[in-house]
């Protein structure tokens, strides 16, 4: 890559979105397309939807989204549809500020930011175009120029709606320099951009002692007091405040309730009637979505003070818990591990997920359910099947505890732990029970953990351990099994044979002798058994195989054993139950003979090959496996 003929092409990419021409030009620019007078709200919303939807099981998943926050797609479908969507189509939610609220590493921060970056993106291209009068320090709406008694008029001409009046700068700029007529004010394209301060405005509380309110309004420039001989010329005036400069877009503010209250006042007028005051002005118009964060204890406060009623009643609150997938918890470690200088150091397979098992255990709360213990609970969230529970129980479960997952270990400290277990012991890779035992040694210098905490997680970091050594067992094994797919479609077929001859009351015909002979009981009731199949349940278990190939058959398609998730785990258990001594005897043996020695070769190389393995960490996956099964 050439580095400077690629920084080339994207100025040039900047110079050709560049626009310049008259309040008329604008206006039949609009003629054609009113998209560009959309709010700020509208303009999030259009952002996001750009990406896309895809709906899955009822629910909408929105694809912008899906690169940077994983396991929160509950959440974000309220976000977008309760606040965005809403306020896009000019409801009263516009008039409200978004707070996301939730715990500690959670992904707030994340999201806004991901926001703000998505909006500078979105406005270099045609569907997000913003368009201000020029030399307006507020990037001003060039609508606000059409006088108010004319704004009906327009709006039905162009089919579009003009909320909100001139700054001072751009009133006194009519004035003076085109002498109130509007046709000739010059407009032009603007680029929305957090560094440029053009549309996206942040907000950091620091000392109130020494934080001013000019940091959100804007302040006197007192150098040119005695030139213009006013403080309420806006020549006078710098309108450089946050409030000013995310008009049009996106004002963050961090951490919103560590803010001093008189930073907070602003905020009633311009979420409800879209103006603040500045200086000796007259209220002064704003089109900003306010995205604000906290966390939960200080919400908590916020809302036990009565004198807050006003800004409370002024908020739409959104919950951000803790992730609660498995599966989505790997992909947050392996995003932020992704981002470090330690990419070259390689994580072995499942080690992410044994940390992700120990953290969303943590986050989960115990259910009422009979039956259903922690860990069925973080396989069902998970998506994975448990027998005897169905999509009603995960609904149930669900929507028993509204604040679940706001509470337990944060991504940030299993990453810490990682991370210090990289750096001290100079890994070249790391398997899962280093990072166990990196989480297992960093809870005693976590300052915020009880002691009946510190239990708890103990506990959970044990359970991680039992759910690591099913998944190494089952992968040597399966590593071990030669031609393990032909071996698993000659059992299946067997199986598939005998239990239709099960369920039709009629006879198997032996393919090498010719006889007749009944269904075999023990080889069906062997595979059965692996997955807890019942005595009293084995037959409607056949029935059901039975049915999805009636299914399969009507389609056209052929049923496959891994077509059925708990029929696929009987096979693969079942042949892996023939096969233990063999591996336990191949993997244990300290001087390996020749044929051993080769057995343990092709199965290092299969998990190196097809499995991810490395082979440091294959072979040290073999010897555990070894000591596990001898013990």
């Amino acid at each position: 890559m050439d580095i400077f003929k690629r920084i080339a092409a994207y100025r040039a990419e900047s110079d050709s979105l560049a626009w310049s021409g008259t309040f008329k030009d604008y206006i039949e620019l609009l003629a054609k397309d009113p998209s560009p007078a959309m709010t700020a709200h509208a303009r999030v919303y259009e952002m996001i939807e750009s990406y896309g939807i895809e709906e899955v099981n009822g629910h909408k998943r929105y694809k912008f989204f899906e690169q940077e926050i994983f396991g929160l797609d509950q959440a974000i479908e309220k976000l977008v549809e309760e606040y965005f969507h809403s306020a896009a189509r000019r409801l009263d939610v516009r008039k409200r500020i978004l707070l996301l609220m939730g715990p500690v590493s959670g992904g707030k921060s994340t999201l806004v930011t991901l926001l703000k970056r998505g909006l500078e993106k979105f406005s270099r291209t045609d569907k997000g175009a913003v368009y201000a009068i020029s030399g307006c320090p507020m990037h001003e709406d060039p609508l606000h120029l059409v006088p108010h008694e004319l704004r009906p008029e327009v709006e039905q001409a162009l089919n579009v709606r003009i909320e909100g009046n001139l700054c001072p700068v751009c009133q006194m700029k009519l004035k003076t320099e085109y002498g109130g007529d509007i046709e000739p004010v010059a407009v032009e394209r603007v680029l929305l951009t957090e560094e440029g301060r053009v549309g996206i405005g942040t907000f950091s509380p620091s000392d109130p002692k020494s934080q001013d309110i000019a940091d959100l309004t804007g302040s006197i420039d007192f150098s040119t007091i005695t030139e213009y001989g006013s403080e309420s010329d806006p020549r006078a005036y710098r309108f450089d405040g946050e409030l000013n400069k995310a008009n049009r877009g996106i004002m963050e503010f961090q951490e919103m309730l560590k803010c001093d209250e008189k930073f907070l006042w602003n905020l009633l007028s311009l979420t409800q009637e879209g103006n603040f005051k500045a200086g000796r002005f007259a209220l002064i118009s704003a089109d900003e979505m306010i995205i604000a964060h906290t966390n939960e204890s200080e919400y908590r406060a916020f809302i036990a003070n009565k004198k807050n009623e006003a800004l409370q009643s002024r908020m739409i609150v959104m919950p951000i818990p803790y992730n609660l997938k498995v599966s989505q918890e790997e992909k947050i470690y392996a995003k932020l591990i992704g981002q470090s200088d330690m990419r070259h150091v390689h994580i072995a397979p499942h080690a992410l997920r044994s940390a992700a098992i120990f953290s969303v255990l943590t986050r989960l709360k115990e259910t009422k359910k009979q039956g259903v213990d922690l860990v069925k609970k973080m396989r069902l969230y998970d998506g994975e099947e448990v027998e005897g529970y169905k999509d009603a129980d995960l609904k149930e479960l669900q929507n028993e505890y509204l604040e679940e997952g706001m509470s337990g270990v944060d991504p940030r400290y299993v990453i810490n732990r990682i991370s210090s277990a990289l750096i001290k012991q100079d890994l070249h890779c790391m398997g899962a029970l280093d990072i166990l035992r990196a989480i297992k040694d960093g809870l005693d210098q976590h300052a915020s953990i009880t002691k009946e905490e510190r239990e708890r997680y103990l506990n959970f970091i044990s359970i991680a351990r039992k759910e690591f050594d099913e998944l190494a067992k089952k992968e040597v094994q399966k590593a071990f099994v030669y031609s393990f797919e032909e071996s698993a479609k000659t059992l299946f077929e067997n199986y598939l044979d005998n239990i239709e001859a099960f369920c039709n009351w009629s006879k198997i015909r032996d393919p090498l002798t010719d006889e007749e002979l009944d269904p075999d009981e023990r080889l069906m009731r062997s595979i059965e058994e692996q997955i807890g199949i019942s005595e009293n349940a084995k037959k409607t278990f056949r029935e059901e195989i039975l049915i999805r190939i009636s299914a399969y058959s009507r389609k056209g398609r052929k049923f496959q054993y891994n077509h059925h998730d708990r029929l696929r785990e009987a096979i693969e258990k079942k042949l892996f139950a023939d096969l233990k001594d063999i591996v336990k005897i191949t993997t244990s043996t300290k001087t390996p003979d020749e044929n051993q020695l080769k057995r343990i070769n092709e199965v290092s190389k299969r998990l190196i090959d097809e499995h991810g393995y490395c082979p440091v960490c294959a072979n040290e996956l073999l010897r555990y496996v070894g000591s596990l099964l001898n013990r």
